[in-house]
Formats: structure tokens, sequence, C-alpha cells
């Protein structure tokens, strides 16, 4: 990709800007934000690495939208990060115009771009985005089930020793407290990880990527996390920007996938240089459908507030 603008310039877009521009997955980086002289300071410093780190990115700041111009990919990390005690859905009325200002800027200045999602609660304002652009669904996409996977994998390997590397982990659903870790699609070196783990040693790393996000924030108590939902933008990112047709866990808006319809919601999509090209079905057996749908449902009362 030649532009990529990346909206908010909290700690997740600035983490986001530096891996981006690191591994030098597009030619220039744009970042935005509302609040004057703080996009182009941050770009400043991040460009002032370039050569430590070995990268030619160009990185800039504004806090005209009309600088996202020509940009490819439109990334949104912008927004009232939950605090100690809230849900993603707490913060879905304060979010909410966040993302419309975006999207109005979006449709105006890079109306040919594609548009990532971050902002919470993220498969709801993944759907809302797509409602409001009338783009078609491979262009409008979500961040979440990479995060919630790359926290369950991390887990996996911290309770058994084994390194990270081997370990492969599927998460579906909301990015909530009722999200579907799959055990079934899980395994480390190709061998399912019941050869390693009980089910109560499985039922708890489940719950405990359920409550992944949350168990940071609980812990910093003033800021929630960064560096992993970037790096799992930035691996996002790289199949696009390398059309690697990678399949990666995505927030996707769902047409009749899974039983459901007028959605967005986290499972296994394709990515590569077009955006979001095709969705994985699994068969899911009736107790992960009945997850499956219970996740949906949680989604869909948000879903309604904006209805």
């Amino acid at each position: 990709m030649n532009k990529i603008t990346i909206v908010g310039c909290g700690r997740v877009g600035e983490s986001t800007a530096q891996i981006l521009a690191k591994e030098e997955l597009c030619r220039e980086i744009l970042l935005l934000d509302i609040h004057a002289g703080v996009p182009e300071g941050v770009a400043l410093d991040i460009q002032e690495s370039a050569s430590l780190l070995r990268f030619d990115t160009r990185v800039t700041g504004a806090t005209d939208p009309a600088a996202m111009a020509g940009s490819d990919l439109v990334i949104v990390t912008a927004g009232f990060p939950r605090k100690p005690g809230m849900s993603r859905s707490d913060v879905l009325d304060s979010n909410l115009a966040i993302i419309d200002d975006v999207i109005d800027n979006t449709l105006r200045y890079a109306p040919h771009a594609m548009l990532m999602i971050v902002t919470n609660p993220v498969d709801v304002l993944t759907w809302h985005a797509w409602k409001k652009t009338g783009w078609p669904r491979q262009r409008i996409f979500g961040q979440s089930g990479a995060l919630d996977t790359a926290r369950m994998t991390s887990f996996i390997a911290m309770q058994t020793g084994y390194s990270v590397k081997d370990i492969s982990a599927l998460v579906l659903g909301g990015h909530g407290d009722a999200m579907v870790p799959l055990a079934r699609f899980t395994n480390i070196a190709g061998i399912p990880i019941q050869h390693f783990l009980t089910d109560d040693e499985i039922a708890d790393i489940a719950e405990r990527t359920r409550q992944g996000g949350g168990e940071i924030l609980a812990l910093k108590k003033h800021s929630s996390a960064y560096d992993s939902p970037a790096a799992a933008i930035a691996i996002m990112v790289d199949a696009i920007s390398h059309n690697r047709r990678r399949i990666l866990p995505c927030v996707s808006i769902l047409d009749g996938e899974y039983g459901q319809h007028d959605i967005a919601m986290g499972i296994p999509a394709v990515l590569d240089e077009n955006g979001l090209v095709k969705i994985i079905e699994l068969k899911l057996d009736q107790t992960e459908q009945a997850d499956f749908q219970r996740s949906a449902d949680k989604v869909r009362t948000d879903i309604e507030r904006l209805t």
C-alpha cells in the first residue's frame, strides 16, 4: 500500500504507527487527531527513530481530515477507552459520535479506501460503519479476533511451557465477555490441545481469554492494552499490504454465515490486497453453535440501541 491513515493518536494508534513504519508496510503513514500538535509530535517522534530502526516509511501528523486524501486504508483507533469495571459496550454511546465523524471524513476525502475499525465496541461499530457507508463488506472489517486469538495462544504457551510459535488457536464471536474460544480448533504443532491440558485447564484458559483485556486494565488501572492490539492490527495490515491471502480472525459482516444476518462478529476470514475477500465458515458442534449464538445475541442487543 502507498498510504495508511491512523485516526487517533492514543497509545494504540501510536504503537500501531510505530510497528507499521518499522515493518515498512506502506510508503506513508498519516496520524490524524483532533488535538493540535499531538499528531505532529507523535509522527515526528516516530520519524526520528527511522535511522535507528532502519525504515524509509514517511510518518506525518495532521488535524485537518483533508490530509487523509489518497489513503488506501483508514484505521480507526480513536475513542474513549473503558475504565476498570466497564464493559466494552459501556463506551458505545460516547464512541458512536467519534466514529460517525471519522466515517463522514473518510467518505469525503478517502472514498476508495478500506476501513478497519478498532474502537470499541468494535463489532457494533464495524456494523454501523458498514451501514453508514453503504460499501461492500469486503472493504469494512474490524480488529479483535486476531487479538483475542493471540491472547489465547499466549495463555496456552504460559500454561504448557511450549513455544508460542507452535501453538495455533482460534476465537470466534463478539469482542466481549461472550467471545467463543474454540478448543476443538486449537493445537500445538498439530497435536490437539487436549493432549497437553485437562478440561479444567482448557476452561480456565478460555475464561482468561474472555477477560484478557479486562485483566490488563485492572492491573494497569489508568490504561488499557495497546501493544498487543497494535501487533494484531499490524498482522492484518501485513496480510493486506503483501497480498498474502492469510486466514485471520476478523470482525466481519455476516450475511447468512454461521446462521447470522445483518451483524458483525469475529470469524476466520481471508485477507488480501482487496480487503476481506472470503469468510471461512466452520462446522460448529451443538455446544459451539449455542455459544456463538449467545455471543451474537449480546452484539445484537447493542446494535438495537442504534436502530
